[in-house]
């Protein structure tokens, strides 16, 4: 029986699917985060066994299959910590997103269901060398980066980010904006940037087309990669970034840094909460203050009125059609259209 092969969608920003190449095991002194390896699916699962494609389309896998992804590291609150750097001298690791970021895990939440194993197979060699996600950025002169941002951050992950940035390009789309939806900071997935563009966006961008499996990385270097990223922005002709944080800027995914970035160029940020008290409590480590807030927290009444009572700051639940002529108000005195 031929072994079957999947390209994670970390592997969407290289021709590998069409590229001949040979797998190798490497001296783990050779390894590093953004290299393409091969992990082979070690056992029978009854957990999470989807592997997100190129195309963002699930598929199923099962015992035997090998995935095409790269190493990186994930630090989720709610969900899962791994770490390439943790693979023990078994070789066995896990599939710590389904685009292929591939560690060894390390701490998961008992709600999360047991995450697909994996066993490394070997790093992926092209012409005799091995390739690494940073080989298919394009090398480009930076550019000062100019656009309006509407700036979406979380308490946590799964604080409603990705819905809102949504409806706020719904409506700038509506206003007859060319939008970018971007995701700046976060662990590899492509399935939500994917669904921003599927609400209108003109285009679309994240950290992965900069490089980076994930931003868990040094400051420096995902400095340089954000750079790569406005660059990039910059040329598409644009008229305003829907720019989203992944997870909280107080995690160690450098959201800090994204915003220090962009931050002359924030027209209007969102805070989207898991709950009211984490309005103050990111508000005041942050020692910023959101223009609105959304997400979970503004989902009912009464946590509207808590958000309010408690910080000060208006609330909204955007998916009430009832707040988007506040909503589309706000943005429009924001930007300025």
């Amino acid at each position: 029986m031929s072994t079957r092969y999947f390209f994670a969608s970390l592997t969407r920003i290289s021709n590998l699917p069409d590229t001949p190449f040979t797998l190798e095991r490497l001296p783990r002194k050779q390894w590093a985060t953004g290299d393409y390896v091969v992990g082979e699916v070690s056992a029978p699962h009854r957990g999470l066994s989807s592997i997100e494609l190129g195309n963002g389309r699930m598929i199923e896998v099962t015992e035997n299959d090998h995935i095409v992804g790269a190493f990186g590291q994930r630090c989720a609150t709610l969900e899962a910590v791994g770490d390439w750097r943790a693979i023990g001298d078994d070789l066995q690791m896990e599939a710590l997103t389904s685009a292929g970021l591939f560690g060894k895990l390390t701490s998961k939440s008992a709600f999360l269901p047991a995450l697909l194993p994996l066993v490394y197979r070997g790093h992926v060699l092209v012409n005799g060398q091995k390739v690494a996600m940073r080989d298919f950025v394009p090398l480009l002169p930076e550019r000062p980066f100019t656009l309006p941002v509407v700036l979406i951050v979380g308490t946590s992950m799964s604080a409603g980010k990705t819905s809102s940035a949504r409806i706020i390009v719904r409506l700038l789309k509506e206003a007859g904006l060319k939008v970018i939806g971007a995701k700046l900071t976060g662990a590899g997935r492509y399935r939500d940037i994917l669904s921003v563009r599927d609400a209108g966006a003109d285009w679309i961008f994240d950290f992965v087309d900069a490089g980076l499996p994930s931003t868990v990385c040094p400051e420096d270097e995902y400095r340089t990669a954000l750079r790569h990223l406005l660059t990039r922005m910059m040329e598409v002709g644009a008229d305003v970034v829907v720019a989203e944080a992944g997870a909280s800027p107080l995690e160690p995914y450098n959201g800090a840094t994204a915003i220090a970035e962009i931050e002359t160029n924030v027209r209007c940020t969102v805070l989207c909460a898991s709950d009211p008290y984490g309005v103050v409590g990111v508000s005041t480590a942050f020692r910023r203050q959101p223009d609105l807030v959304a997400g979970a927290a503004a989902n009912t009444e009464a946590g509207i009125q808590l958000v309010e009572k408690l910080s000060g700051i208006q609330a909204l639940d955007l998916l009430d059609k009832r707040s988007l002529p506040q909503l589309r108000a706000m943005l429009k005195e924001t930007l300025g259209f």
